[in-house]
Order: C-alpha cells, then sequence, then structure tokens
C-alpha cells in the first residue's frame, strides 16, 4: 500500500532511465574526471528505485497509468 507522501508516480519505463542516468551520473565520481558533481545522479537513482518524484507529488503529474477501478 503506497502512502500519500510518496504516491507511485513514474511509468516503469521512466523509472528504468532514471536509474540508468543515475548510475551514469554517479560514475563520474569514480570513473572519467572524477569529479563530486556525479553525485547529483543519487537524485534520479533514489527516485528511479522508489518510483516516486516528489517533484511530481507538488505538481500533481503522474506518468504511471490509471488502473480502472
Amino acid at each position: 500500500m503506497a502512502s500519500k507522501a510518496l504516491p507511485v508516480n513514474e511509468h516503469n519505463i521512466e523509472r528504468v532511465v532514471r536509474v540508468l542516468l543515475g548510475i551514469g551520473l554517479l560514475s563520474l565520481v569514480f570513473i572519467g574526471p572524477k569529479t563530486l558533481w556525479g553525485l547529483i545522479g543519487l537524485v534520479p537513482l533514489a527516485t528511479g528505485l522508489i518510483g516516486s518524484c516528489p517533484l511530481y507529488t507538488v505538481l500533481g503529474i503522474s506518468t504511471c497509468s490509471m488502473k480502472k477501478s
């Protein structure tokens, strides 16, 4: 059961893209320019793994398909 604080509001494809983007950005910390700017990758990685984007919740956006009840 999803809480109202973190409702699932991301489509599965978007979640995969966010996780891959997060991993790609985090790789900048260890591979390549070795800059701490890659830590920004934690945000898309976390939201992709959780399935909920706090900004989407505030703006009332949802990219996941609605289930018919």
